[in-house]
């Protein structure tokens, strides 16, 4: 089964599909993953992505497509894609290589996001993750691992939050309706607990 995962940051979409990445054994690809591979690896491709992330540029959709197409191709049972694609560009290049069996959307209000994501705390040293509303320290700031200081990561602050759900709503968000035309899209409701988001995803997908 091809699949793909849409949704807002903080929707909880990486954490389903290790759910079921798991249950299903077929990978979860992120394109996070895939640049860091091909970084460290030092592909053609991946040495091209990083002259434009070193410069703060966004990588072209030419060199992330071939880099999801050469991982693509080491799966043959199947895959969960997992930031991919995010653009129409992408979308229609991957409809060219590939036949999508489900792209289920994450739905999360922009209220909840911003709750969820700049709620989190880590810790400075050992990088243990909080939560301030349901995961708090023992002690305000403090690790219960370690100790160490807990701190808001620039990316997590309520105003950076926004901006990314600006970029989120413009950029992505068009592949809803771009799904939705093909018949794939299945909305699932991101707000309840992780264990009952993830019976209903498995109903969605006729997973027993």
């Amino acid at each position: 089964m091809n699949l793909i995962f849409l949704g807002p940051p903080g929707a909880g979409k990486g954490t389903q599909a290790k759910m079921l990445s798991e249950q299903m054994g077929i990978p979860h690809i992120s394109t996070g993953d895939i640049f860091r591979t091909n970084i460290k690896g030092e592909t053609e491709l991946g040495l091209k992505a990083k002259e434009y992330i070193d410069k703060g540029l966004l990588v072209p959709d030419d060199v992330t497509n071939n880099m999801v197409k050469n991982r693509l191709s080491e799966s043959d049972s199947g895959y969960i894609l997992d930031g991919y694609p995010r653009t129409i560009n992408q979308a229609d290049f991957l409809s060219d290589i590939e036949v999508i069996d489900k792209v289920v959307n994450f739905t999360l209000s922009e209220e909840e996001v911003i709750k969820r994501i700049s709620g989190r705390r880590t810790c400075r040293k050992c990088g243990s993750i909080f939560h301030i509303m349901w995961k708090a320290p023992k002690e305000e700031g403090v690790c219960d691992d370690c100790g160490a200081e807990l701190i808001q990561r620039s990316d997590e602050l309520p105003e950076t939050v926004k901006n990314r759900l600006v970029v989120y709503n413009r950029e992505t968000a068009p592949l809803i309706e771009y799904y939705q035309d093909k018949g794939l899209i299945a909305d699932i409701d991101a707000s309840p607990k992780i264990e009952e988001i993830f019976v209903v995803l498995k109903s969605t997908l006729n997973i027993q």
